[in-house]
């Protein structure tokens, strides 16, 4: 079973709650239906270490300095771990940096992150439109997107300089006294870092209670299948998961009960590909596929993420040899499944 400890109290915008020894609960704001983020600071010597960073604004700025001035004693932040490369996790990552403080991350985030800050577009790049219509855009939604700025890494997260501390499967960290092991999960980013030290997980969102994160094809890399890759990664996880550990995710509230999550977010996937198999009985585009993945009406605000999720999900059916598909007059890719 799942429990949560806290789930009557969650830490204010500026505020902390100290959920393990020397460990502070932080969460910031996101500008999104998933409204926040946590971060968690960790003691470590005269400083602190601090996992994840929250969005890069003003805004964000103006709650670390509240943050550091306050719950963290005025203390320095002298070490950034980033579990991934996402906006919400490093977009600080760059300040903390210019400030002074180390950053340790995997190699792929690094590497992801900083070439995406680097390349900003005014406008969307024609392998983006290509990939918009393959996955069955309706037509007023692609005239849209062609007309929009599209969204840079730039907008929300803070320049990166050279230089990083590289973590992979298998090293050890010390902070604040503790030992935590790197294992390295998959799927929803790639060479996603988590940490692990007794009862204590530092899961980003690789390990989430109650939602389930986000599994998407993008078109920097359209034939990829991260349903795989996260599927690989929650069954070698599974292997070092107990009842008793005490997780610390990036999103939602801190929970213990991590082999039946992992055993959850399996089994959703697993029936997802069911649903969608049974459903791609004549050839549908990835744009079509909601109904069966998600159950429910998709909105303007969901349509991106919900549209990168289908087409991993028929993509996970195209490469397995499951689904066959074809591009149709309107240069979409339909997927049937076979016999």
């Amino acid at each position: 079973m799942i429990r949560y400890p806290w789930d009557d109290r969650i830490p204010a915008e500026g505020e902390a709650i100290e959920v393990a020894d020397g460990i502070l609960w932080l969460r910031l704001p996101l500008p999104m239906k998933l409204d926040h983020v946590n971060v968690f600071a960790l003691e470590d010597g005269d400083g602190w270490t601090i996992v994840d960073t929250g969005f890069y604004s003003k805004r964000g700025v103006a709650i670390w300095e509240t943050l550091m001035a306050g719950p963290l004693a005025g203390k320095p932040v002298t070490r950034v771990v980033v579990t991934h490369h996402h906006p919400d996790h490093i977009g600080m990552a760059g300040w903390f940096m210019a400030k002074g403080a180390e950053l340790i991350t995997t190699r792929t985030a690094w590497l992801m992150a900083r070439m995406l800050v680097l390349d900003e577009q005014p406008v969307p790049t024609p392998e983006a439109m290509t990939f918009y219509k393959r996955a069955g855009m309706p037509d007023d939604i692609f005239q849209q997107r062609v007309k929009d700025r599209p969204f840079n890494f730039a907008d929300c997260v803070a320049p990166i300089p050279q230089g990083f501390t590289r973590i992979r499967e298998g090293d050890r960290l010390c902070i604040g006294g503790r030992d935590w092991d790197v294992r390295i999960g998959n799927g929803h980013a790639p060479e996603h870092a988590t940490l692990w030290s007794g009862d204590l997980v530092l899961g980003g969102d690789q390990l989430l209670p109650s939602i389930s994160p986000n599994l998407g094809v993008y078109p920097n890399e359209p034939e990829a299948d991260p349903v795989s890759d996260w599927l690989e990664a929650c069954e070698r996880l599974m292997g070092h998961a107990t009842d008793t550990q005490l997780v610390l995710p990036g999103h939602k509230l801190p929970f213990t009960g991590l082999p039946f999550r992992l055993s959850q977010l399996i089994e959703n996937h697993h029936s997802a590909l069911k649903r969608l198999a049974d459903f791609l009985s004549e050839p549908k585009t990835a744009h079509e596929c909601f109904p069966p993945l998600f159950k429910r009406e998709i909105g303007a605000g969901e349509y991106g993420l919900a549209l990168v999720e289908s087409v991993a999900h028929c993509n996970h059916l195209y490469v397995a040899g499951q689904a066959s598909r074809i591009v149709d007059d309107a240069g979409a890719y339909r997927y049937q499944t076979k016999g």
